[in-house]
């Protein structure tokens, strides 16, 4: 059986394609901080380039790329600080009113539920030892237990921070150098396919610039609705909670769902009442109408607006192949490839296999 030149080259394309994905579930784990700091130089390198050619020649490339990447992690350990006040406020919080929570169920809760045949007796006195055994303000106690996790988890320990010493310097030489390395890509791509390369290309830079600006938009709005929204409902953690769902909405119903926990557990432990769950479903329920029925198709647009199922396949495929920081990398890179699926049934449509 002979095959025609296209046959022969759609087969070679295949199986480079097959190669490809292939390394890349055999080398998730090595090559994640690369990727992520791969999606980063995309999304920082107009801001470099707006500084170098501010400085019009005068400033050196890697001062713009120093003091980018050094405004980026500022950002970055920000967001992290905002849990700092959280946790500083709710320990202590914990400690004296769980085991309130605990006597107020026994007594309020447990005869009500009673009626529908459901028996609850809950233990106050060793709930009481839980929380003093754990939650306790010996700070001791809790480091050496984190140096026996670390010694247990070891691996997981030693990824962690060679990740987080290998992303910033891959961030770097990226930035450094992301022209060259693009026009070294452009080489290896045969010049009768540099035209459908170049349409492709400008095609996902639009979509990915419309969702990094939308999405950031998204956010930034988000965070001021559920801080004022909290601080209304008079919670004493309305700003950092706030702040935190807003911005960690970056990761799809992750983000949204630790700052619902957070505001659950902040309100129980303030208002110890049904306020606390009022004030959640008041607040976050109207935040995801906000946010699903007017932000997001309005910033982000429809034209990367995935199907609900589509962003939950992204993030359970990127997560196996990348871990937690495929999950944060899925809905960029889904746009992407959304721009090649959009081609592929073009393609498809269009060719005799559909219309035979």
């Amino acid at each position: 059986m002979q095959f025609t030149n296209t046959q022969k080259r759609a087969t070679a394309w295949c199986l480079i394609a097959a190669l490809v994905v292939l390394a890349l579930w055999l080398l998730g784990p090595v090559l994640t901080p690369f990727v992520v700091a791969s999606v980063l130089a995309y999304a920082l390198t107009p801001l470099v380039n707006r500084l170098d050619s501010l400085g019009r020649g005068r400033l050196p490339r890697v001062v713009a790329v120093i003091l980018v990447e050094f405004l980026f992690l500022v950002v970055l350990l920000g967001l992290f600080l905002l849990i700092v006040p959280i946790m500083a406020k709710e320990l202590p919080l914990l400690r004296e009113q769980v085991p309130l929570l605990a006597d107020r169920l026994n007594t309020e809760l447990a005869p009500w539920l009673a009626k529908f045949g459901f028996r609850v007796a809950l233990d106050v006195a060793s709930i009481k030892a839980f929380v003093l055994k754990y939650l306790n303000a010996n700070f001791e106690d809790a480091f050496g237990s984190l140096l026996s996790s670390l010694k247990l988890g070891g691996s997981v320990a030693m990824t962690l921070i060679g990740n987080a010493v290998l992303i910033p310097v891959a961030l770097f030489y990226l930035l450094m150098d992301w022209d060259t390395f693009v026009a070294r890509i452009l080489e290896l791509v045969p010049p009768p396919l540099r035209a459908s390369y170049d349409s492709f290309t400008d095609e996902a830079d639009l979509v990915l610039g419309q969702y990094l600006r939308g999405q950031l938009l998204v956010m930034l709005v988000m965070a001021v609705f559920y801080a004022v929204g909290l601080t209304l409902f008079g919670l004493d953690l309305a700003v950092p909670i706030g702040v935190f769902t807003g911005l960690a909405m970056f990761i799809p119903y992750v983000g949204f769902g630790i700052g619902l926990l957070l505001a659950v557990l902040a309100g129980l432990l303030q208002f110890a009442s049904i306020k606390a769950l009022v004030m959640v479903a008041v607040v976050y329920g109207a935040g995801q109408v906000l946010e699903s029925l007017y932000l997001t198709p309005r910033l982000v647009g429809e034209r990367i607006g995935l199907h609900p199922l589509a962003v939950i396949f992204a993030l359970l495929a990127f997560g196996q192949m990348f871990g937690f920081v495929g999950v944060l990398i899925a809905l960029p890179a889904s746009a992407v490839l959304l721009v090649g699926i959009r081609r592929l049934k073009a393609s498809y449509m269009a060719s005799r296999l559909y219309s035979a």
